[in-house]
């Protein structure tokens, strides 16, 4: 890959500025998860080892260019301190950070107020972006999550210094290279979720890079209804035949198979331990919702991750907040992961609903890699430019 990494770049006694992504969710003043934080551990003791100085640079909330109280980063400290094990000073101001007090010069780790604060972040004004890079002597970008985003911290900032992707930034790099830009064949892919047109730019590059596409979720609904098949009462975008109908045309001349529900688990109420049944995909009762794919659809799918080497997964296949339609994502997951573990396959997922779909079945831990990186995860699926990635590029 075209862009440097920690490897190729000298740290010693260098002031290290690095995007980080810890925003974090927060109930009444305290981080209540510090996955993010704990994620960029690697990239900040691989700094100070080399001899650098980390000043991090992050948002937290959407303050829109004004200091908004509430959206401070120093409710991140504690956690901080405890998930990185190094002494972290907060600088309010980057007048405090430009004025390099002994406090700042002798601390372990900066962390500078929300960057968000600034009109110049999201607007990536050149004259911030400069003022930024001139608070440090290397950039390191570990924040693959912002990365989609043209702003001063991600971007403008790397036209004034040397520059690299953090260890983070580099695993999930790696990975989405493994899985979309030099993947061991056959590619499969599963897209799942509630609306066709939420992902209609994932769907079209997909079909044109994978062997197989599974539909899933609500989605598929769509996709059965442009069929001719009667959902009944289920979440579906019929205005979006048409659509679903040359997404299945442009898959079939490239040669990628897709697969929808040939069994169906149905109910009329939308409820934990609802009443429901598995019938023929044909045969949904018009008073009934179609919650989730039924076992021989799980069957099939299982089939198909048997003859991948590559596996992309993006949303769930049913309505598995709420058991029992569950059963086909958990299903579905537990397979992969245990193809993972065999080493017969690369699994590579992410996206909000798909993290907490593999979590609850237990099988996340197995994935190759899990990206928790939302909106940059899915444009890198759609086959879009990252800013902040193609800022690193030499």
């Amino acid at each position: 890959m075209g862009w440097k990494t920690l490897d190729d770049m000298d740290l010693k006694g260098k002031r290290v500025l690095t995007r980080v992504d810890i925003n974090v969710p927060v109930k009444n003043g305290v981080v209540t998860d510090d996955t993010r934080i704990r994620r960029i551990a690697p990239t900040i003791d691989d700094i100070i080892a080399r001899g650098g100085k980390p000043i991090l640079l992050a948002h937290f909330g959407r303050p829109k260019g004004k200091v908004v109280l509430d959206m401070s980063l120093r409710v991140t400290l504690e956690a901080l301190r405890t998930a990185l094990g190094h002494s972290v000073t907060f600088v309010e101001t980057l007048e405090a950070a430009e004025n390099r007090t002994e406090e700042t010069q002798s601390a372990e780790v900066l962390l500078l107020e929300n960057i968000r604060f600034h009109p110049g972040e999201e607007a990536n004004d050149p004259a911030f972006a400069k003022r930024l890079a001139g608070l440090g002597d290397v950039y390191v970008n570990d924040a693959f999550s912002a990365a989609h985003r043209a702003h001063a911290s991600t971007e403008g900032i790397t036209h004034f210094l040397p520059s690299c992707a953090g260890r983070l930034m580099q695993a999930e790099l790696e990975a989405l290279d493994a899985a979309l830009g030099k993947p061991k064949r056959p590619v499969v892919a599963v897209v799942g979720g509630a609306k066709v047109s939420t992902k209609l730019d994932l769907l079209g590059n997909l079909v044109s890079r994978v062997d197989a596409l599974v539909i899933g979720g609500g989605m598929a609904n769509t996709f059965l209804a442009a069929q001719g098949i009667d959902v009944g009462k289920s979440l579906c975008e019929h205005e979006m035949a048409d659509t679903a109908r040359e997404i299945m045309e442009k898959a079939r001349t490239a040669g990628c198979e897709i697969i929808l529900p040939t069994d169906i688990v149905v109910a009329r109420e939308f409820a934990a331990g609802a009443e429901h049944e598995v019938l023929p995909v044909g045969a949904c009762p018009g008073d009934a919702m179609i919650l989730d794919a039924g076992p021989e659809t799980v069957k099939r799918v299982a089939e198909v991750f048997d003859g991948a080497k590559t596996l992309i997964w993006n949303g769930p296949l049913g309505a598995f907040e709420i058991p029992p339609f569950d059963m086909a994502t958990n299903a579905a997951a537990t397979h992969a992961a245990e193809l993972t573990r065999a080493g017969k396959l690369v699994s590579v997922a992410g996206g909000g609903d798909t993290v907490a779909a593999l979590n609850q079945s237990g099988s996340a831990e197995a994935f190759t890699y899990i990206s928790t990186a939302g909106g940059a995860f899915l444009e890198w699926m759609e086959g879009k430019t990252l800013p902040g990635v193609a800022a690193l590029e030499a």
